[in-house]
Parts: C-alpha cells; structure tokens; sequence
C-alpha cells in the first residue's frame, strides 16, 4: 500500500550556499498526493516533477513562478529508499539544509517520523527497455530487471580517489547503512571559487569531504574508502525520485552527475513503451515485494 509519515517532524540546518538556517518540516499527505514541496517564506508550492527542474549544474533545483528550492537530492534519497509515496515538504528558504552533506540526517528524521500505510495500492515503474543518456564518455541508463541495483562508476584524476565503483543492491537497510552516510565532496579550489562568487557559504569540513591536490582535510578522515562513489549513488537514488514513482530496474552510470540524470529521467518519460506502472498489490514477483513493502 501508499505510504507517508505517521506525525510531522522538523528540524534547522545550514543552507550551503546561503548559510542560513534553515528550517525543514514534513508533514503526512493524503494517498495520492504525491511528494510536494512548499515555501513558507513566499507561500509558494512546488511538485516534484521533471518538468519544474531549473537547474542541474550543482544540485538538483527545482523551481515554479520565479522561485526554487535548491539541494533536493539528499532529502529525496531518504524519502525515495524509505518509499514514502506522499509527503508534504516544508522550508522557510530557497534551500534544503545540508546538515553533514550526507543523508543519515533524514534518515533519522524519517525514523522518528515513522511510516504508515494508506488505503490505495502503492505503485512502482517497472523498466521495460533500455534508456540511456551519453555525453562523450560519460553516460546513465536504464536497463530491465527484475530487482532494483545501481552500478557507479567514477573517475577523478586525484591520488585520493582516482577510479571508484561500487554496485548497490536495494533495501531499505542497505541503504541506510551503505549509502545514506556517504558525504558531498569538493575540491579546495572549487570551493574557494565559489565563495568568490557569494555560493557554498555555508560549506566547511562538517558537512562536506574537501580535498586538496594530495589529500582529504577532514581531520576525522572518510567513512568509506569509497565513499565518494557511494554518494554519487546517493545522489542518483534522488534524482531519480524525479520520475514520480519508485522503480524496478538497473541504473548504471559512467561518471554520471545531476545533468544526465535529469536527461534520463526525462527521456524515460518521454515514451511509455520505456516502462509500465505496477500496482504492487498485484504483483507476483517477490524481488518487487521485498524491495518496496
């Protein structure tokens, strides 16, 4: 069945690129409502779809009527692998707060929140042929499957990182404890360019790993030796989240980033001979049951 949380929850963190508090709110919707989010600051409502993203150059944006909340990927990955199906999202600014640059703060969230089911069947997008988005070497697709995995694979001309991969296989729990704690990460320089121009103001070494040429500055070092891979899934999972429904099927990505998975979503939609809607109260095959219950 369709999911939301039992009882809203909220809390305050660092916009990063403002530095300004934030403050979250989530609050349970009605079945078939669909993940929403909401302005408070200007009273403005924003549905998560593909079509209201503005900008993918950094985070994932998304916008309506001249405003946008920015960094939804790391919240919508929680809310996207706990398979929460109806959920009103609620910031006092344009951004969602970056708390350690990983998603285990929402996680948390979500679990004090708890997850309740609704009266009508749950759905999920089953991947019926291959889509895929290529820009030079790099590329994202989809491809059928009777499970859910996402294949990661990156390539950094850095000693620290250099090339990464990691294949992760879908749950909840494995979310939790695999992927939802990978950071965000960024380069010195890049950081530096950024507060130039007035962005990443509320960025620092407690929500983010930040490498010079050589090495990690974080004094507490990486929670994963791969960990930078394993958030590159994190972000995937969320703005995958764009498509509107959880799915079955095999994400695979080659130095992926925001742009392309924004791409991919959209090109998915753009037929339905890519994909058909399952309703899981129907549904035979246990992967999709065990995966989405």
């Amino acid at each position: 069945m369709q999911t939301t949380i039992g009882k809203s929850v909220e809390l305050v963190g660092i916009g990063l690129h403002k530095g300004s508090p934030v403050r979250l709110r989530l609050e349970p919707l009605d079945a078939g409502s669909g993940i929403i989010f909401f302005r408070s600051d200007v009273n403005v409502t924003i549905k998560l779809k593909p079509e209201n993203v503005v900008d993918t150059k950094m985070a994932t944006v998304i916008g309506t009527e001249g405003y946008f909340i920015s960094t939804i990927e790391h919240l919508l990955s929680a809310v996207y692998a706990y398979g929460i199906d109806n959920l009103r999202i609620i910031v006092d600014a344009d951004e969602i707060p970056v708390m350690d640059g990983s998603s285990s703060s929402f996680c948390i969230l979500l679990d004090e929140a708890g997850i309740v089911s609704q009266d009508r069947a749950k759905k999920v997008m089953r991947i019926k042929k291959e889509v895929s988005i290529k820009e030079g070497d790099k590329y994202v697709k989809l491809t059928p499957s009777s499970d859910l995995k996402y294949d990661f694979t990156i390539k950094f001309n850095h000693p620290v990182i250099s090339k990464q991969q990691f294949e992760f296989n879908f749950s909840k729990e494995s979310y939790k404890n695999e992927i939802s704690r990978a950071r965000t990460f960024g380069f010195l320089h890049e950081v530096q360019y950024l507060r130039s121009k007035g962005l990443a103001l509320g960025g620092s070494l407690e929500n983010a790993v930040v490498l010079d040429d050589k090495k990690v500055l974080n004094p507490e070092g990486l929670r994963f030796s791969d960990e930078f891979v394993r958030h590159k899934i994190l972000d995937a999972i969320g703005d995958m989240s764009l498509i509107g429904l959880n799915f079955i099927g095999h994400y695979e990505a080659l130095a992926g980033s925001h742009d392309l998975n924004h791409k991919l979503t959209l090109e998915l939609l753009s037929s339905s001979e890519n994909y058909e809607v399952v309703e899981l109260s129907r549904a035979k095959e246990k992967e999709m049951l065990k995966a989405y219950a």
